[in-house]
């Protein structure tokens, strides 16, 4: 099927093309959310993101890929959980009787879909990925993961091309550093 016609039918809301959309995008959208966020969000995001997609599809202009509009959805739905995250953790630890007052930070779940000799390699690699800031970790999946162009993750973003690739740069000299001190 066609990009416009699938565009068309989400545009007239029909049933199947929400399947496709669903089909094709949910997993996506979930690994965003895994990536931003952690394991305990993601299936709200996925839901939040395909309502927003579908309360605003008819404003789509065709502008940027269907694909890359999508990302910028999941990445400011993934913005928002975290600033009400944030929100919710200073409030909680204002009543917290601990001492230290702090919440436990969301851990990302681990990839059971990979029984490869280099799984144990790949669960690493991702346990160090965990602990960037959620800009180091998205830049890194959605370039390095997901294979967008420096391009698309600047409209995702909305950062100028040159800020994407210099923030990139930075974000993968930070995970080499991890990298180094966890091979010492």
């Amino acid at each position: 099927m066609r990009d416009e016609e699938f565009l068309r039918g989400l545009k007239r809301g029909e049933n199947w093309a929400y399947r496709i959309l669903y089909n094709e995008y949910a997993g996506r959208i979930g690994s965003v959310a895994r990536t931003y966020l952690g394991a305990d969000d993601v299936d709200d995001v996925v839901q939040e993101v395909i309502l927003r997609i579908f309360k605003g599809i008819k404003r789509f202009k065709g502008d940027s890929k269907l694909s890359t509009w999508i990302y910028k959805i999941s990445v400011n739905v993934c913005k928002d959980y975290l600033a009400r995250y944030k929100r919710r953790n200073e409030i909680l630890t204002d009543f917290a009787e601990d001492e230290e007052g702090s919440l436990p930070h969301p851990v990302s779940e681990s990839n059971t879909f990979l029984e490869t000799a280099g799984e144990i390699e790949y669960e690493r690699i991702m346990e160090l990925i965990e602990k960037l800031s959620p800009e180091d970790r998205l830049l890194i999946k959605l370039r390095d993961i997901d294979g967008l162009s420096y391009e698309e993750i600047s409209q995702v973003i909305d950062k100028p091309v040159g800020s994407v690739k210099s923030s990139l740069h930075y974000a993968r000299k930070r995970l080499r550093k991890l990298l180094e001190g966890a091979n010492e």
